[in-house]
């Protein structure tokens, strides 16, 4: 049998032995399935931290692995939610019921109409003025059943449902009173006012500020001072907790990219070990392969991938640099005639093989 091609099937079966995954690539498919026939057990494919460190397709080697970087904290949905603001001043929200409106869409007021609603508001007014919160909203509802047009009712109604705690009616008119009139400032004061005893801080501030922007007023100002702090408050929380989201999602794509970049890198070492092996197959016929079937000059060779004399042979360091020597030069196996260790592993496989060891 030709020396070159001893020395290759030593390299072959130095490589099996110390990375069995080479036999797992889809080019040496056909490889896998010849030893199986031959009864040959083929190594499963592991890829555990135990059994897989370094020189393997599936991971990079010890020496150039990276230390793992420390874990950011998982950002929590609930992170909003950890604020704490002084809820002082802040009631449980009322029951939204439905409120008297008046017909708002096509309706005809007569100005006898109107006239009787400046009296029913009048009436509220000097109600108001009694403390009679209860006879205040019903004449303030009357006087908008009678002229549901005007957007003071419902702000002078709202403001009433104020000072009753009752918030959420409150809203349901102010939103009223701006749809008739956005440019009138009493609505988003009494509005503003209704957020802020249901510790809706931005709303508060957002309705207060563009109620003294229309018309300045000193209670509605007072109000946006307290409540502008806890608005910031929450606005800056926010903003830090979108910050936090968007770093996470930046870390998750750098992460994306780096495994890609690792599966790359696998993917171009387990091509670069299959182009070596195709290099170092030449003892087979053909590029590597079995051109036209199972060469018959190539029983035993299941056998011999299991052989633990072989095996031992092959982690003898004398015997690998003769291997390294006679794989640059296949003439070189002349240098180890004398040598019985090296000898005993040629004729071991040339027997393997069916062919004398070459002289």
């Amino acid at each position: 049998m030709d020396s070159r091609k001893v020395t290759e099937l030593k390299g072959f079966i130095q490589m099996c032995q110390s990375n069995p995954s080479i036999l797992h690539l889809p080019e040496m498919g056909f490889f896998r399935t010849w030893l199986q026939s031959m009864g040959a057990t083929i190594p499963p494919l592991s890829r555990t931290a135990d059994s897989c460190q370094g020189g393997c397709p599936c991971g990079p080697s010890p020496t150039s692995s990276s230390p793992p970087e420390p874990e950011s904290p998982a950002l929590s949905e609930s992170d909003e939610s950890e604020i704490e603001i002084d809820q002082e001043g802040v009631i449980e929200p009322d029951n939204v019921e439905p409120q008297e409106m008046g017909q708002f869409d096509n309706v005809e007021v007569t100005e006898d109409m109107m006239d009787q609603a400046n009296e029913k508001k009048i009436e509220a007014i000097n109600a108001l003025g009694e403390g009679d919160l209860q006879k205040a909203l019903d004449l303030f509802t009357e006087a908008i059943r009678l002229n549901p047009c005007v957007a003071i009712m419902y702000a002078k109604r709202a403001s009433v449902y104020i000072q009753m705690q009752k918030p959420n009616a409150a809203i349901q008119d102010c939103d009223r009173a701006i749809s008739i009139n956005p440019d009138s400032a009493q609505p988003y004061k009494w509005r503003g006012k209704a957020h802020r005893l249901l510790g809706h801080w931005e709303e508060a501030a957002r309705d207060l500020a563009t109620a003294c922007k229309l018309d300045y007023d000193e209670d509605a100002s007072a109000m946006l001072k307290e409540v502008q702090p806890k608005a910031n408050k929450i606005i800056e929380h926010r903003r830090k907790y979108e910050r936090k989201k968007e770093e996470k999602e930046i870390r998750e794509k750098q992460e994306r990219i780096k495994k890609a970049r690792e599966e790359n890198a696998r993917a171009q070492r387990q091509e670069q070990e299959a182009r070596q092996f195709g290099e170092g197959a030449g003892f087979f016929p053909g590029a590597a392969g079995f051109p036209g079937g199972v060469p018959p000059g190539m029983p035993g060779l299941g056998e011999l991938l299991k052989d633990p004399e072989l095996l031992a042979a092959m982690k003898d360091p004398e015997v690998m640099v003769a291997f390294q020597d006679v794989a640059q030069n296949p003439a070189n196996i002349a240098k180890y005639q004398n040598n019985p260790k090296i000898m005993a592993l040629v004729t071991k496989l040339s027997a393997k093989f069916g062919a004398p060891p070459q002289p």
